[in-house]
């Protein structure tokens, strides 16, 4: 599952497949990747559970789960606390730190195997950084972005990249352009039929 400097992980390429404990519903579960094959999957890293930017990330994505699954994707969150440590933070009040009931899988990476995999452990604090990958029903990476330890992402924008995605694989012979937002203009990448699109501006 690891891979070196030279075998960087770049999008177009398969997701490295795992298997771990993940906290689902206050209960341990053994999860796969691959048990989200066919539906769309946002795999984000976070540093550690109570700590002060993360339960900002992983709570806006809880409130926006509905969100997401309705376009036929799941979330999934990963640091490498225990899955022990991950219960205790959902047991505890989101005005005391904690992050409530999540909708969405937390998953435990325990042994660094999964940040390595995916190239965001940082050496030098021994957590993942802020990485975060949208995968397709094939389980190709189609976006990835790193963030560092001390800001946070953004979920409206998570969520603005995996329709553009999702529009371009259904829609093959279009492309998004900058910012494009469900129900704006895309082009067709043709020197001569992009000229529409640029005409209208």
């Amino acid at each position: 599952m690891t891979q070196t400097n030279e075998e960087c992980l770049r999008v177009g390429q398969s997701a490295p497949e795992f298997k771990a404990t993940a906290v689902v519903d206050q209960e341990f579960k053994d999860i796969k990747l691959s048990d989200y094959r066919g539906q769309y999957v946002v795999l984000f890293f976070y540093p550690l559970d109570f700590t002060f930017v993360c339960p900002t990330e992983i709570t806006a994505f809880s409130d926006r789960h509905e969100d997401f699954k309705k376009i036929g994707t799941e979330i999934l969150g990963v640091s490498i606390d225990s899955a022990f440590s991950h219960l205790a933070w959902i047991q505890s009040d989101r005005k005391s730190g904690g992050v409530g009931d999540l909708s969405y899988p937390l998953v435990s990476d325990l042994k660094r195997e999964i940040s390595i995999a995916y190239n965001v452990l940082d050496p030098n604090e021994g957590v993942a950084l802020r990485g975060l990958f949208i995968i397709d029903k094939d389980g190709v990476i189609q976006h990835s972005t790193i963030n560092n330890l001390s800001f946070g992402r953004s979920v409206d924008e998570t969520l603005r990249t995996l329709q553009a995605i999702q529009y371009v694989q259904s829609h093959p012979d279009e492309v998004c352009p900058a910012g494009w937002q469900p129900g704006d203009k895309t082009m067709n990448p043709d020197s001569v039929k992009s000229k529409e699109f640029f005409a209208a501006l």
